[in-house]
């Protein structure tokens, strides 16, 4: 997709970049900058470039939990859950923000592996911002230069996973630096990718577990059941929609099944696809919804 590269006038840059001890002297955008919308939340969401299968499952389940809530999420562009996050922002038809670490041309943007990455962004009507020249080659200083515009894009940073020793803890420090809010994802305690994002909550950053918390540090109402229930509905057959709806209480497999009146090969198959889309979950013997 060719969209022009320009630079934005002073007046054109977001007044949050224009609120830190550093901000930018120039901006080049990507895309189209959008116009304000009253109540729209900017959400960071950084982690290592060595993503984990947990971090990756993770990340997914909680930004697919914020689809319909005016959310933007501000990432890095980079290989592991930064691109992840843009993708997931995608999956959950929510806006997404770029700030790779290099320029913003074809030539040069960073990696370039995520070409089709970038299409899909600049598809959505998303956009790639960077404060150097077009034709300008990612270096080691850029990235941690760059995390800074991220921390101060966002009302809160979430890091979903981190070493001890990630670059993804710069973004952290300069969150808190800025008066952000600093939010992050528990991990394994034997895992050292999580030894980073475990000594962020011991240091007191705010644990997320799932969209609900999430969304309750974003300043927005925690939804009740009756709201996940229809946000729920809206996107299943006729015969999912029986299944939830049978389901306001946990059940047997076999009660459900009686319920349903599908027949037990059929209802089993409709059970297990259902599962398979994390829907509902089966445990201690009884079906419930996630």
């Amino acid at each position: 997709m060719d969209i022009e590269i320009r630079k934005l006038q002073r007046k054109e840059f977001p007044a949050a970049l224009l609120q830190i001890p550093a901000p930018p002297a120039n901006l080049w955008i990507r895309g189209k900058l959008p116009s304000p919308v009253p109540g729209q939340v900017y959400l960071c969401v950084v982690g290592s470039r060595l993503s984990t299968s947990y971090g990756r499952e993770a990340c997914r389940k909680i930004i697919s939990g914020l689809s319909g809530y005016p959310i933007v999420i501000v990432s890095g562009f980079a290989i592991g859950i930064d691109a992840y996050a843009h993708k997931c922002a995608l999956e959950a038809g929510l806006p997404t923000v770029a700030f790779p670490g290099s320029g913003l041309s074809d030539e040069v943007l960073y990696p370039k592996n995520n070409t089709r990455l970038k299409e899909e962004i600049l598809k959505a009507g998303g956009y790639f911002l960077s404060e150097h020249e077009p034709d300008f080659l990612a270096t080691q200083w850029s990235f941690p230069e760059r995390n800074r515009l991220m921390a101060a894009m966002a009302k809160a940073t979430l890091v979903i996973e981190a070493a001890e020793r990630s670059g993804t803890l710069i973004t952290a420090r300069l969150t808190l630096e800025y008066n952000r809010d600093l939010l992050a994802v528990p991990g394994p305690i034997f895992s050292p990718a999580y030894a980073g994002t475990n000594k962020l909550l011991r240091q007191g950053a705010g644990a997320i577990t799932c969209a609900e918390d999430l969304l309750e540090a974003l300043g927005f109402e925690r939804p009740g059941e009756d709201e996940k229930r229809e946000k729920i509905l809206a996107d299943l057959s006729p015969e999912e929609k029986v299944v939830v709806e049978i389901l306001r209480e946990p059940l047997s497999r076999d009660e459900l099944i009686r319920r349903l009146n599908l027949g037990v090969s059929r209802a089993n198959i409709l059970l297990s696809t259902m599962e398979i889309r994390e829907i509902i979950t089966e445990e201690m013997g009884e079906i419930r919804l996630r």
